[in-house]
């Protein structure tokens, strides 16, 4: 995940991390299920991808996958998710330890896809930041903490207001929505998650 000022700094994550907090390394986000299984692989970025569940559904698809994340404990346990997978999927990934904010890649991707990421600044910087790295003719996938689910109040937002940040010159927004979820094994309640599927246009 990206740090956000005292908080949610580099510190933080790697704290969280290497106890037994942190996103889990077993099933992917459902959302990214529902919103990529479809699409052709090609190239990825998993922006913030915690211990790596996400990056691994993509690689076992086919994709060719770059996996940022400010924490190298994070990366750690990601490392050893992938290690149980099959080589050819784990030879897939390219595991980076980087700050989103600060991080410039060589390449942008047919794919960028973020899941309840912390900005560090306004969630209005991140969006633009990582849709910048869409590459002409690819996706955009952005999952978060929507203004009804009360875990983590500053990172709320909702989907109109990440689509309101793509010039509609350049995206065509696929889906803006909210989707409400049974929250994972142990967590309890309903998980509130907006989900936005924004696609550049080609050149």
């Amino acid at each position: 995940m990206t740090g956000t000022g005292e908080e949610f700094d580099r510190a933080f994550w790697e704290e969280r991390y290497h106890g037994h907090g942190g996103h889990g390394g077993g099933r992917p986000n459902p959302q990214l299920v529902a919103e990529v299984a479809e699409l052709p692989p090609g190239t990825a970025l998993d922006a913030g991808c915690g211990a790596g569940a996400d990056a691994i559904w993509l690689a076992a698809r086919g994709w060719r996958v770059t996996a940022v994340d400010i924490a190298e404990a994070a990366l750690d346990r990601a490392r050893r998710h992938a290690a149980d997978a099959a080589e050819e999927v784990a030879g897939r990934i390219e595991w980076v330890r980087a700050d989103l904010t600060e991080w410039a890649p060589p390449e942008r991707f047919d794919l960028v896809t973020t899941h309840y990421v912390h900005a560090a600044g306004s969630q209005d910087e991140l969006v633009r930041t990582l849709a910048g790295l869409v590459a002409p003719g690819g996706t955009l996938l952005v999952v978060g903490h929507h203004h009804g689910d009360p875990s983590i109040a500053s990172t709320h937002f909702t989907a109109d207001e990440v689509a309101a940040v793509l010039d509609p010159d350049v995206w065509t927004v696929a889906v803006a929505e909210s989707r409400t979820r049974p929250a994972p094994a142990g967590h309890g309640g309903t998980m509130h998650d907006t989900v936005l599927r924004g696609h550049r246009r080609p050149v």
